[in-house]
């Protein structure tokens, strides 16, 4: 177990507090199953996680899915047993006699120091500072997930050890919950539904990069298009930038001391010269809108000045951790820079919360707020990151909302707001974002003319709405379960003839509607319209219009929309009602 004692200060609530403690609790319940069930296993770590647990273990043979029943059983016995968690500081010596036998704590042993804190719950003890539920029949509604594997303290050179996780509840109806949640998404994976939507494609000789086929491409474009549109109207000018640079723009702005393993970089000599040039493609738009800012006299007239990019970004992400949509190592941000004056920064930051509100507001996004704060490896002095975090506190409080810290999780340039969204199932995605900088101005040696007539350096607010349109695209897709809003639904309208008698009427239907701007897909084939309804029915399009011979004599279509049947219409009311409907409602 992690020696780390959290403390109530370290959460936002009460409520997070009890719920690490019985998580972590669950942990030293499920490494005592563990134990019981393969004797002689060897324990390292396990620590709670978000929504809960796991623990890392070197045993006999390995742990199967067919273990984990058994393992739950043990545990109910431990549960049942309702021992007191009891807490012993003991020191070094006793620690190395208690926990003879189990290398990976005697190596954790040797590397702290002071008192250490053990926990015992009737006969099993662990290395851990708690925080512990009163006793082991509180950790009742829990439930084993998945196994997995892991290196002692992440060194690859070690042995693997195996990870079993698990969950755990305060009731049978939030561990319920959980778990139906967790069906619900199984059913949502955007790489299911988007592959049966035609949406996208990966293939493994581009790993980590994403094929938009046209549906997808659709949805992609409407997203970057009215993010473009509403920046616009918000006082942005877009730029592009270019995707390759010289690894002195990185050093620069420090990110080839802090970030050099995540970037893709190339080695080249160019013609005519002795030595070697490294090049990396771009992770990030910052450093290059520093050289636009820099690359004119500004005055304190043209400030603020926000400068947005939907330039292509590359990541070095491991193999390993690539999954679908939200994590890639190519993809592009809806990101943007503003360079303003000190006195400029809450009303910035106020603003964006402004927009982040309507956006998201408009995907039925609701979001929680967290201020990371600096972290060890940061650049700068403390009185100017004093400032900094100052100047995103007053924001907040200026715009009346409700946040938590993260500390130390701040970019090393600057503290930053994460905004959270929460999807239809209750799960949170990092997405926005606001990042106060006071350091890359000053490593670039940025300035604009103040009102004094004297050079002042600006300071520079990173900011994303969307984050990454691919990471944003997959979210939207299990958040809608790919039933896409009007104004964002890749095929807005499928029209379906009932036989061929009706496939001319059909044809002009299709391109009254298209003129009209809509998205049409039309399926004149020769099935019958039942089993053209039910292909309709894997692309989710937000109206099914069937036209058959009536239809064709009237001039009207028979319509029914994700909700409900509205039946037969003159094809002009329909056309009107779908334009209406499909209004972006921003941008």
């Amino acid at each position: 177990m992690e020696d780390h004692e959290r403390g109530r200060d370290a959460f936002p609530d009460e409520d997070s507090y009890r719920l690490h403690a019985l998580r972590h609790s669950t942990a030293h319940i499920m490494a005592e199953a563990i134990g019981a069930v393969f004797p002689g296993a060897r324990f390292a770590f396990g620590p709670p996680v978000e929504d809960g647990f796991y623990y890392d273990v070197d045993v006999s043979r390995p742990i199967v899915e067919a273990d984990l029943a058994a393992i739950e059983e043990a545990m109910k016995v431990v549960v049942k047993r309702n021992s007191v968690f009891v807490r012993r500081n003991v020191d070094h010596a006793e620690a190395a006699e208690i926990f003879a036998g189990q290398p990976y704590k005697l190596e954790h042993i040797a590397a702290l120091q002071g008192p250490l804190g053990t926990f015992d719950q009737g006969g099993f003890t662990d290395l851990c500072n708690g925080p512990h539920v009163m006793r082991t029949g509180q950790c009742k509604h829990f439930k084993l997930m998945k196994l997995a594997g892991a290196y002692w303290k992440g060194d690859a050179t070690r042995p693997m050890l195996q990870r079993v996780y698990g969950t755990v509840w305060p009731t049978r109806e939030a561990l319920d919950q959980y778990l139906f949640r967790l069906e619900e998404g199984k059913k949502r994976d955007h790489r299911r539904v988007g592959q049966a939507m035609g949406l996208f494609m990966t293939h493994e000789w581009a790993p980590g990069a994403t094929f938009w086929l046209p549906k997808g491409e659709v949805l992609y474009h409407t997203l970057a298009e009215s993010m473009r549109s509403l920046l616009l109207t918000e006082g942005y000018v877009s730029v592009r930038t270019p995707m390759l640079f010289e690894k002195t723009l990185w050093e620069t702005s420090g990110h080839w001391a802090h970030y050099r393993d995540n970037m893709f970089r190339i080695d080249k000599q160019e013609e005519g010269e002795e030595e070697r040039r490294t090049y990396s493609l771009k992770p990030m738009n910052c450093p290059s809108h520093m050289l636009i800012f820099r690359s004119t006299r500004r005055s304190y007239r043209e400030l603020p000045l926000r400068i947005h990019d939907q330039g292509v970004l590359h990541r070095d992400e491991a193999k390993g951790a690539l999954g679908g949509l939200t994590r890639v190592r190519q993809f592009a941000q809806d990101d943007g820079h503003l360079f303003c004056m000190e006195e400029q920064i809450e009303k910035e930051v106020g603003d964006l919360i402004a927009l982040i509100n309507r956006v998201y507001g408009a995907m039925g996004l609701g979001y929680r707020a967290r201020l990371a704060t600096r972290p060890a490896d940061k650049l700068g002095d403390d009185e100017l990151w004093d400032r900094a975090e100052a100047s995103l506190e007053n924001a907040l409080r200026a715009n009346n909302l409700a946040w938590t810290v993260n500390a130390g999780d701040g970019a090393f340039y600057g503290p930053k707001i994460d905004f959270d969204v929460i999807d239809a199932l209750g799960r949170f995605w990092q997405c926005a974002t606001i990042q106060l900088d006071y350091q890359l101005p000053l490593r670039f040696e940025l300035s604009y003319v103040g009102p004094d007539n004297l050079p002042h350096a600006p300071v520079v607010i990173h900011r994303a709405i969307f984050g990454s349109f691919e990471r944003f695209i997959g979210i939207l897709i299990e958040h809608y379960a790919g039933a896409f809003p009007a104004w964002l639904a890749p095929e807005q309208v499928r029209v379906m003839t009932v036989s061929e008698k009706s496939t001319a009427w059909g044809a002009e239907v299709v391109a009254t509607l298209r003129a009209a701007g809509l998205r049409v897909h039309f399926d004149d084939g020769d099935e019958k319209v039942g089993a053209k309804i039910r292909e309709a029915h894997a692309h989710k399009p937000v109206w099914q219009v069937v036209v058959g011979e009536r239809d064709a004599e009237n001039s009207t279509v028979s319509v029914k929309s994700r909700d409900a049947d509205l039946g037969a219409m003159p094809l002009a009311a329909f056309r009107d009602h779908a334009l209406v409907e499909s209004r972006r409602p921003f941008g």
